[in-house]
C-alpha cells in the first residue's frame, strides 16, 4: 500500500494535530457529531454518512466488531482480538466436506501469531489517538471521543490528498474513499459511492443506546470518482471474470484444484451447476481469521473452500470458486452440492461482536444478485446460516458449526435483501415468523470469553424457547445435540433452545403473552407480548404426518433410494437423525426437493455424476436447524391465515 493509498490510515503527522481538548458535556450522539465536525472542519453530513456505513451509529456498549473495530466510527484496534483467534474451519472437528464416501476433511485450527503484522485498516484507532491526542482506551469506550477520532482521520485524509478541510460534502469523496483503507481503486470507489448514496437519501434511526440520530438528505452530494485518481491506489483487474453485481468491488482469487498424495485432492469439486444440479441455497459463514489469513487458507489445496470471502472494513469481495463448482464449507455434502458459500471476515474468538454496515450491504447485494440468477427464494430455509445446516448423521450433530451466531442481524439483512420480515397473515395465523427488534432484544448469553461467564448485553436475532410458558421453566432439550439427556444451556454456541429472526414455525398454542411452536418434536414456548412482539403472523405451507402414521423420521440430507445408483457408484445410506415428527404436529416447509446425490469421489471428473431417484423430500424448519422429511410420509397444505 502506498502512502497516498493509505492516507486515512497511515496518517503521517504533516502538521500539528489538534490538541486534546476536553470532550464537551454529553449533548447526545447527534451533538457529538456536530461538535466533532466543527472541530475538524469535516462536513457533518460526511461524518454522519461514514459512521452510518461503519456502524449505523451504534455504540455496541464498547464491544468490538468482528475485526476489532470500536464505536460509531469503527476505529480498529485488532491486536488483542487476533491473539485469541482459532480459525473457523478448524473448530469442533466438523468435516467441512461432509461426504462419508471420502475421508473427512477436518483442517487443523489456524493459530495466528500474536506478532503478526496487521494491515493499517485494522489499526486505525492508534492512528486516531495520535491525531486527536485522546487516549486509545477513551476512543474505544467513549462514543463522543470515538467520533472525534474518526473526524481527525477524515480531516487528515483530506489534507493528504492536497485539499483543505472544510467546504461542501461533494469535496470529500476522495477522503471518504481513503478512509475505507482499501488498497485498490475499485474497492475505495465502491465504498465512497455507498457513503454518498447514504448522504443523498438521508437516514434516521434510533441507535442501540436508545438515542435518535438524523442525517438529512443531501441532494447536492454528487459522487466524484475522479477524486480517487491521486490516492495512489492500485487498479484492480479481473472484473470481467467474477460473478458479482456491478455495484460491488470484486476480484478473482481462485482456490486450487490439485491432486496430492494417494489419490487425495483439494480443495473443492468440479461440477456443472445448475445444468447438473440446481443451486437452491446460500450459506452465510464468518471466517474467524484475518482477511490475509482467510485468502491464504482458501488458496491452500489441503484446506477447504468456499465461493466468496467478504472483508469487514470496506465490504470488498474476493471470489474463489465458480458458482458452478462445489465448495467444501457447510459440513453437509448434500448442502454443499446445492449451495453457494459466503465467508464474512471476522476473527474474534468470542462471538459477542458486531458486523459493519459496509459488509452487510455488500453481502446483501451479492446474495440478491445470486438469488435472482439462480431462482433462490429469499427466506431462512434457503438463505442459511452455517448454524442452520443440519448434521448428516446422529454422530455429526454435536460438531456442527454455530456461526454466524446470535449477533448477526438477520432482520436488517433481509431488509437490505429487499425481503423484510413483516406480517403476511392475520393475528391468529397458523404460522409465525420470528422477528424480534434487534436493538431491544438482548437475551442473556454466557461463554463469549470464558465458559459460564455472562456475555456483555447485546442486540440479538435470537429468541429463547422454554418447555412451559414461563421464564423460569426448563429450556427445550435437543436430543441430537445432547444424546446423554443433559439440559440445554444459555451458552452462546448452544443452539438447542433458541429460534432466530426470519425462521418460520407452526403455532401449537397461544396463552396470554406466550406463544408455543412445534420445535424439535415438542411444544416450545417463547414470550411474545403484543407491545413488543418476538414474532409476526406469516403465510406459507405446513406439513404433518400422513393419516395412519404415529410419527415420521427427520433426515439431515435428501438422498435417493439405493436402487437409483448406477453401477460403479456406491449407494449412500439414508440415515435418519434422532428426531421425529409425531402425529398432529406441524412444521413450516421450504418446499419439495428431489432425492439427489452428487458422486464426485476422485480428482478425475470423468466419473462424476448426479444421482436422482424416485424419492422426494420436503425441507422443514425443525429446530434451530433445518431438516428433511420424505414426501410420502407427510401431507402438505396451505397454512391457515
Amino acid at each position: 500500500m502506498t502512502a497516498l493509498a493509505s492516507a486515512a490510515l497511515v496518517l503521517p503527522l504533516l502538521g500539528a494535530a489538534p490538541g486534546p481538548a476536553p470532550v464537551q458535556a454529553d449533548t447526545g450522539l447527534q451533538g457529538a457529531f456536530a461538535a466533532a465536525a466543527r472541530e475538524y472542519r469535516v462536513p457533518e453530513s460526511v461524518l454522519l454518512g461514514v459512521a452510518y456505513l461503519q456502524s449505523r451509529w451504534d455504540t455496541h456498549g464498547g464491544a468490538p466488531s468482528v475485526t476489532g473495530g470500536y464505536g460509531p466510527m469503527h476505529l480498529t484496534d485488532a491486536r488483542t482480538a487476533l491473539a485469541r483467534s482459532t480459525g473457523h474451519h478448524g473448530e469442533h472437528g466438523e468435516d467441512a466436506r461432509g461426504d462419508e464416501s471420502r475421508p473427512a476433511r477436518t483442517p487443523e485450527p489456524v493459530l495466528p501469531s500474536a506478532g503478526e503484522e496487521l494491515p493499517e485498516r485494522l489499526t486505525t484507532l492508534r492512528q486516531a489517538a495520535r491525531l486527536s491526542g485522546l487516549p486509545a482506551e477513551r476512543l474505544r469506550s467513549d462514543p463522543a471521543a470515538n467520533i472525534r477520532g474518526g473526524a481527525a482521520l477524515l480531516a487528515e485524509a483530506q489534507r493528504e490528498r492536497g485539499a483543505a478541510p472544510g467546504g461542501d460534502a461533494a469535496d470529500w469523496y476522495g477522503a471518504v474513499a481513503a478512509f475505507s483503507g482499501a488498497e485498490d481503486r475499485a474497492t475505495a470507489t465502491a465504498y465512497a459511492d455507498e457513503v454518498f448514496s447514504v448522504l443523498r437519501s438521508g437516514e434516521a434511526r434510533t441507535t442501540d443506546s436508545g438515542v435518535r440520530v438524523v442525517l438529512a438528505p443531501q441532494p447536492s452530494a454528487v459522487a466524484d470518482a475522479s477524486q480517487t485518481a491521486g490516492l495512489g491506489l492500485r487498479e484492480s483487474g479481473a472484473k470481467g471474470s467474477v460473478e458479482c453485481p456491478r455495484t460491488v468491488s470484486c476480484e478473482w482469487l481462485p482456490a486450487p484444484y490439485e491432486e496430492f498424495g494417494e489419490g487425495d485432492y483439494g480443495n473443492h469439486d468440479k461440477a456443472d451447476r445448475p445444468r447438473s444440479a440446481r443451486i437452491d441455497s446460500i450459506v452465510i459463514h464468518d471466517t474467524e481469521a484475518t482477511w490475509d489469513t482467510t485468502l491464504a487458507l482458501v488458496q491452500d489445496p489441503e484446506y477447504v473452500s468456499w465461493h466468496y470471502s467478504l472483508r469487514s472494513t470496506d465490504g470488498h469481495i474476493a471470489q474463489h470458486l465458480r458458482t458452478k463448482d462445489v465448495g467444501w464449507h457447510a459440513g453437509n455434502w448434500y448442502t454443499n452440492a446445492k449451495s453457494i458459500g459466503l465467508e464474512h471476515e471476522g476473527f474474534l474468538a468470542d462471538p459477542d461482536a458486531w458486523y459493519t454496515e459496509a459488509m452487510y450491504r455488500t453481502s446483501a447485494r451479492l446474495v440478491s444478485h445470486l438469488a435472482k440468477k439462480y431462482g433462490i427464494p429469499l427466506d431462512r430455509q434457503h438463505i442459511l446460516g452455517h448454524d442452520t445446516v443440519p448434521g448428516t448423521t446422529p454422530a455429526t450433530i454435536p460438531g456442527m458449526h454455530t456461526d454466524p451466531g446470535p449477533y448477526w442481524d438477520w432482520q436488517h439483512y433481509f431488509a437490505l435483501l429487499g425481503a423484510p420480515l413483516k406480517a403476511s397473515a392475520g393475528k391468529n395465523a397458523e404460522l409465525v415468523t420470528i422477528a424480534p427488534e434487534y436493538r431491544k432484544n438482548r437475551p442473556e448469553f454466557t461463554g463469549c470469553e470464558k465458559a459460564g461467564e455472562p456475555c456483555a448485553p447485546h442486540g440479538s436475532s435470537a429468541v429463547r424457547v422454554y418447555t412451559e410458558p414461563r421464564e423460569d421453566a426448563p429450556l427445550v432439550q435437543d436430543i441430537g445435540l445432547r444424546p446423554d439427556g443433559s439440559p440445554s444451556t444459555i451458552d452462546v454456541n448452544d443452539l438447542g433452545s433458541r429460534v432466530s429472526a426470519g425462521q418460520s414455525y407452526a403455532v401449537a398454542e397461544r396463552r396470554g403473552e406466550w406463544t408455543a411452536i412445534w420445535y424439535l418434536g415438542q411444544k416450545a414456548w417463547f414470550k411474545n407480548p403484543r407491545k413488543a412482539p418476538m414474532a409476526v403472523p406469516a403465510s406459507g405451507r405446513v406439513l404433518t404426518p400422513r393419516p395412519g402414521l404415529a410419527e415420521v423420521p427427520v433426515y439431515g440430507r435428501a438422498y435417493p433410494e439405493k436402487e437409483a445408483y448406477p453401477a460403479g457408484v456406491t449407494p449412500q445410506e439414508i440415515v435418519p437423525l434422532p428426531y421425529r415428527i409425531a402425529a398432529g404436529q406441524r412444521y413450516a416447509t421450504g418446499g419439495q426437493v428431489p432425492g439427489e446425490y452428487y458422486s464426485a469421489p476422485t480428482f478425475d471428473t470423468s466419473g462424476h455424476t448426479v444421482v436422482r431417484g424416485k424419492l422426494r423430500y420436503y425441507e422443514i424448519q425443525y429446530g434451530h436447524r433445518v431438516g428433511y422429511v420424505r414426501a410420502d410420509d407427510v401431507v402438505v397444505r396451505t397454512a391457515r391465515r
